[in-house]
């Protein structure tokens, strides 16, 4: 393990399903601390015999690049939607500017065409922020754009476009509501 050197403690990494920040690394295992601050115990056997990934060795230098997909209907202009997908990593605070985020089309799909949009940030312990905020935008996007996000699945074209009208964005909760 120690010739090894592909994690040092602080690092955040992930081996096989597991995923946290190194915390200890020992003769018999290593421990690592999720993000939900759970202790989670790895048999170095295992961390000698599984690929490792370590997100935090070249985030800070060169950016580590977070990713999310959106199925989006034919019918809707692909340079629309890769404006669009910019323009959410674009509002999310802590992405990066520079290198400027980029969009794939992964996949020509019977009912919709996968879009990829990718962002580099430099901290790794805001992933997961990162994430729920460029969902947020991306979300917001559609709704502003009118356009129907299509996956996990797709059935039939509806009637009116699945999208949240912008005057219920901020609509209270079932008992917040205030009486006049």
């Amino acid at each position: 393990m120690t010739y090894r050197r592909a994690f040092k403690k602080g690092d955040r990494i992930q081996v096989n399903d597991m995923n946290g920040y190194v915390e200890e690394q020992s003769l018999m295992v290593t421990r690592l601390r999720s993000v939900k601050n759970e202790e989670i115990v790895i048999p170095n056997s295992i961390m000698l015999s599984s690929s490792l990934t370590n997100f935090s060795v070249r985030a800070k230098t060169m950016g580590l690049i977070i990713h999310t997909t959106v199925g989006i209907g034919y019918e809707t202009p692909w340079r629309q939607v890769e404006a669009m997908l910019k323009e959410a990593a674009d509002r999310t605070e802590g992405l990066l500017k520079d290198p400027p985020p980029f969009v794939l089309q992964k996949e020509l799909g019977d009912f919709a065409i996968v879009y990829e949009i990718n962002a580099y940030c430099n901290d790794v312990n805001k992933m997961y922020l990162y994430y729920n905020a460029l969902h947020q935008n991306i979300l917001d996007l559609f709704n502003e754009n009118n356009i129907q996000i299509m996956t996990p699945a797709y059935e039939g074209d509806p009637d009116t476009p699945k999208v949240v009208p912008k005057e219920q964005w901020n609509t209270p909760l079932a008992g917040d509501q205030k009486s006049n």
